[in-house]
């Protein structure tokens, strides 16, 4: 039987000091912690511009006169015809005679007239403006 080593060292068996050394083993811990390494400032602003647009208008009247015909015609003359400026809408109806015949009863005849002027609008727009500065410590803005 042999005498138990003792941890403080001691004498082998053979007569040669045994040394023990204790081992040491080193362990990494990561983490994270947060550091404000600058701040962004955003601002909004909005102003307010009026504008004056020169915007041409026209304006269009239209008249109606009716011119009566009461004629019979061999054929029907166009539902409606365009001569000049003039636009010409024709009204017919059938008459029951010993044979059928068409009478021309009226004529509309329709004119239209324009005038334009000239009207200056003013509108007021919006514009938005938006500003980013960076706020990093240790430097003055």
């Amino acid at each position: 039987m042999t005498e138990p080593e003792s941890k403080s060292g001691g004498e082998s068996p053979t007569g040669k000091q045994k040394l023990i050394l204790p081992v040491i083993e080193e362990i990494l811990v990561t983490g994270k912690t947060g550091v404000e390494t600058g701040k962004v400032i955003i601002s909004k602003h909005v102003t307010e511009e009026t504008v004056s647009v020169d915007a041409g208008v026209t304006h269009a009247n239209v008249s109606v006169e009716r011119k009566l015909i009461n004629q019979y015609v061999e054929t029907a003359p166009p539902a409606v015809r365009q001569e000049g400026e003039v636009t010409i809408i024709s009204v017919i109806k059938e008459v029951l005679v010993v044979e059928k015949k068409l009478m021309l009863v009226e004529e509309l005849h329709v004119t239209r007239q324009s005038s334009h002027y000239e009207n200056i609008v003013s509108h007021t727009l919006r514009k938005e403006q938006v500003t980013v500065s960076r706020d990093v410590p240790g430097t003055d803005i």
